[in-house]
């Protein structure tokens, strides 16, 4: 029985990780040297900065990596899991943005930064997903069925009496003057 709850337990955090929102970014880039040649199949320095409001705004988040680029020259890294310079990647704000991601590349793969570049981070569809996501807020869904009705509570007390009406008015029948007539008959 303690294997069956040991196994439950693990499977139940494995969905958990899953559902978490990864703590990187993918990057991709072409590289070149300054005779527009394509640098393949080697290592590549390279230092990348999350920059807060502006293309030269507040650096908060940089670290640096040494992808190797393939046969076309593309280097393929994640931002957020290279070597750590400043910041932490899973801290940024992002709902402080915009956002801009500077990089700067030795194509020698030292630290010797020739080639720069930056440019806005820009929404993606899971960002655009998340946006709506997170916030509980989406379209009302269909109404449920009634419950069943209650059971009926305690007779309360009785209320107090209301007030009595008028009297109405006397009206004789033709009865009541027939028997009238007779007593006054009898009398005499």
């Amino acid at each position: 029985m303690k294997k069956l709850y040991t196994l439950l337990a693990s499977f139940l955090i494995t969905l958990a990780l899953f559902a978490q929102a990864p703590e990187k970014m993918s990057y991709q880039a072409v590289v070149r040297d300054a005779n527009n040649a394509l640098i393949m199949n080697q290592a590549v320095g390279m230092r990348i900065q999350i920059l807060q409001g502006s293309v030269s705004g507040t650096t908060v988040y940089e670290e640096t990596q040494t992808p190797t680029s393939n046969d076309n020259g593309l280097v393929t890294l994640e931002i957020g899991t290279g070597t750590i310079v400043s910041g932490m990647f899973g801290t940024i704000d992002w709902s402080t943005g915009p956002y801009f991601i500077k990089t700067e590349t030795d194509p020698t793969g030292a630290t010797n930064y020739t080639i720069s570049g930056t440019s806005q981070l820009m929404s993606v569809p899971y960002a655009l997903y998340a946006k709506t996501s997170g916030n509980g807020a989406g379209p009302q869904g269909p109404a449920g069925i009634d419950g069943q009705d209650g059971a009926v509570g305690a007779t309360g007390p009785a209320g107090a009496d209301g007030i009595d009406g008028q009297d109405g008015a006397i009206r004789c029948t033709q009865d009541l003057l027939g028997q009238m007539e007779l007593m006054d008959k009898t009398e005499l």
